[in-house]
């Protein structure tokens, strides 16, 4: 029988004292009861306006088709609604081997449609990075968005063994 386990604040706590949870920049009221929140960074990936269409393969390159830009503190980014755009945390994270997290939004923004992470929320073991966030606006009013908002959260769980991503993206730093 496989037990999942969530990391409560106590046990996050102690992992970050212990070096096995690593977050830069942090401050301990970020951590809840069951999660640590994070903060919206200022780099946003956009899509371009484009009319032809774009094949998912293997091999497509999103850059084709979206661009980085970076929104001063202080000011905000317009989402309309439908629209979906990459933005990134502020706060670089760093696993140990036997760790991952999942990533959530958070439930005051979901009420007004503010979706902030849709798939691929999974938190790598050793991962050492910014994570990118899939955020999409399903309300029918336009939503600014706000560098610097406790935007989504992650979980913490052990994992049974363990395991080290080397994948595609296990250094971002951009959306």
């Amino acid at each position: 029988m496989i037990k999942i386990t969530i990391l409560s604040k106590d046990e996050i706590l102690k992992h970050i004292e212990e070096g096995r949870i690593e977050i830069k920049p942090f401050e301990r009221d970020q951590v809840g009861p069951t999660s640590i929140d994070l903060t919206l960074g200022n780099k946003f990936r956009v899509f371009k306006k484009v009319r032809t269409i774009f094949h998912v393969k293997e091999d497509l390159k999103y850059e084709e088709v979206t661009e980085v830009i970076n929104i001063k503190n202080g000011d905000y980014l317009l989402l309309m609604p439908g629209e979906l755009v990459h933005g990134i945390t502020k706060e670089k994270i760093r696993l140990s081997k036997d760790l991952a997290g999942w990533i959530e939004g958070r439930s005051r923004f979901a009420r007004i449609g503010l979706m902030i992470h849709v798939t691929a929320g999974l938190v790598q073991p050793c991962c050492n990075n910014k994570q990118v966030l899939e955020i999409s606006n399903m309300s029918p009013m336009p939503i600014a968005l706000h560098p610097g908002t406790k935007i989504c959260q992650i979980i913490l769980e052990r994992i049974e063994g363990t395991a080290k991503y080397e994948g595609r993206f296990k250094d971002q730093a951009s959306p």
